[in-house]
């Protein structure tokens, strides 16, 4: 049974022991906003009625999100000057 987007960020926050507050922050670094609630109908069993399903752009953001919250962002490059 292949995994769906919801089965993939239910697994990263169980393995990062996030809670919904941490997530809401996560993808608040990557200028993505969330509330608790949409994150509760993402979490839910697939057939609870209000269950809704995860879009690509919810787990990239969160993602991305997650490795600033990991890393630290991205360090800034030099701009070089031409010769």
């Amino acid at each position: 049974m292949p995994l769906n987007n919801n089965d993939i960020f239910k697994k990263l926050r169980v393995a990062h022991k996030l809670r919904d507050d941490d997530i809401v922050k996560i993808l608040q670094l990557v200028d993505f906003n969330v509330t608790k609630s949409e994150l509760g109908a993402l979490f839910r069993n697939e057939n609870h009625p209000k269950y809704v399903e995860c879009g690509d752009q919810i787990l990239r953001n969160f993602l991305n999100g997650l490795i600033v919250h990991l890393r630290g962002p991205m360090p800034k490059k030099a701009m070089k000057s031409n010769p």
